[in-house]
């Protein structure tokens, strides 16, 4: 599977003097197949040290974080002679071993020409790493433009690649965000998916595709205890599964609406505040398994996070597949979209799609009754609205409501159809190329 992070970390490997990456990301999005698989080919030797596989590697580390000392002992243990030059070194699951985080800031420091590659799916968790002495990347489930990549349809990843709209494009790329919708972007849903393509039967591709999810869905609830030991804590554990289980819920609330502030009354018995959630919330977040959107109720401006309130967002889920799996969506409902779930689909897909390419959190807008999902911020500081229907309707009161009020230069809609680029300055766009908008407004195409 190719990956957009790719690129930067061949960027990262070109350079003449380097920090160590640390690479962060929910379990089972694909950090270990990046670095080892895709990312090592350019690499004549690639030694990797799992600590959660292997809990004993930690030994490497115990009498000295001196960099040359640690590379003697990988060598000693694993009967290899490292090529400082040549060699790529990843610390997998690196939350396993704390003096492996802590000899970072070493390697950072007396080897800046060495390629050492870090991964952890809890970075956010650790009690403290080098800030400054790592470069901090993070994966996330496979994007739209990712699963177009697995689908190996050169043809249609030629259209997507020439931001193609014709009428034959469309429909070819909105049916392949269907399927989307359903798989989502789980590097084993997503491989599972292509794979029996032409040789399994339609229903039996998605039992697949929701045994993978339901699997997968278990395995983070296991989780979840994982990292609590004592009455207390398990409770709170209980109380993070609450949340998991509760974002799906409140999202299929919205009906033909924008998505709502995530409403704490009602998620945990006798808790109805903020500071009461925001422990498990916050936990949710740091794992990559959740992501915010605060909404700004003023005219917004740069810097967005100046107008933010940290105790009023919305909550997405992580990955669009799982997100179906958990409210019992079928492939077919998915296709058919003729239902009244599809608005708050479309809006978590196009959350998880900024997130992925800017980061978390994003911003939304809210005026009396008017909302707007999204704010799109520019390099240059300059904020547009940007409205997500996920049918053919284009009309939106309260993007108009929005041009009203703040005469913004330009203005996005994501839409279930073809959309339009008839007006530079009022962009229809169709939900697929949410990537791209910054793209579209430079007109950089």
């Amino acid at each position: 599977m190719k990956r957009l992070l790719l690129e930067k970390l061949i960027d990262w490997k070109n350079k003449s003097k380097r920090k160590p990456i640390l690479l962060d990301g929910a379990r089972q999005t694909g950090k270990s197949f990046l670095l080892e698989k895709l990312f090592g080919v350019h690499f004549e030797q690639v030694i990797r040290l799992d600590f959660l596989e292997q809990p004993a590697l930690a030994n490497l580390f115990d009498e000295s974080l001196n960099p040359q000392d640690i590379l003697d002992n990988i060598e000693l243990e694993l009967n290899v002679s490292i090529d400082r030059s040549q060699a790529l070194i990843i610390f997998d699951e690196i939350g396993g071993c704390q003096a492996a985080i802590n000899s970072l800031k070493f390697f950072s420091e007396q080897c800046s020409d060495m390629h050492i590659c870090a991964s952890g799916s809890n970075i956010g968790l650790l009690g403290s790493f080098p800030v400054g002495k790592v470069e901090l990347l993070e994966l996330y489930p496979l994007t739209f433009e990712e699963f177009l990549w697995a689908s190996k349809k050169s043809p249609l990843i030629k259209a997507f690649e020439q931001n193609k709209m014709t009428t034959v494009a469309h429909d070819k790329l909105f049916s392949l965000l269907l399927d989307y919708y359903y798989v989502g972007g789980m590097p084993e849903a997503v491989n599972a998916w292509f794979v029996s393509e032409g040789d399994t039967g339609i229903l039996e591709r998605t039992q697949i595709i929701h045994q993978i999810h339901t699997s997968l869905i278990a395995g983070y609830e296991r989780d979840f205890g994982k990292y609590f030991h004592n009455g207390t804590d398990k409770v709170s554990a209980q109380h993070i599964q609450a949340i998991f289980h509760n974002i799906p819920i409140q999202l299929s609330q919205n009906i033909d609406d924008s998505v709502k502030r995530f409403k704490f009354k009602n998620v945990i018995q006798k808790k109805t505040r903020y500071q009461e959630l925001s422990g498990p919330i916050n936990w949710l977040d740091k794992c990559k398994l959740l992501s915010k959107c605060h909404p700004i109720d003023c005219q917004p401006r740069s810097p967005l996070p100046a107008l933010a309130k940290e105790n009023i967002f919305k909550l997405f889920l992580f990955d669009i597949g799982l997100l179906g799996n958990m409210l019992g969506l079928s492939y077919k409902e998915h296709r058919d979209q003729g239902f009244n779930y599809k608005g708050y689909i479309a809006e978590n897909f196009v959350q998880n799609e900024l997130v992925a390419k800017y980061g978390s959190p994003s911003y939304s807008w809210e005026y009396a009754r008017s909302e707007i999902e999204f704010l799109f911020k520019d390099d240059n500081g300059n904020v547009f609205p940007m409205e997500v229907k996920s049918g053919k309707r284009t009309r939106a009161k309260s993007l108009d409501v929005y041009v009203q009020r703040y005469q913004p230069a330009k203005t996005i809609k994501l839409i279930g159809s073809r959309g339009s680029l008839d007006n530079p300055n009022a962009l229809v766009l169709p939900l697929y190329y949410a990537s791209k908008v910054e793209l579209f407004l430079n007109n950089r195409l």
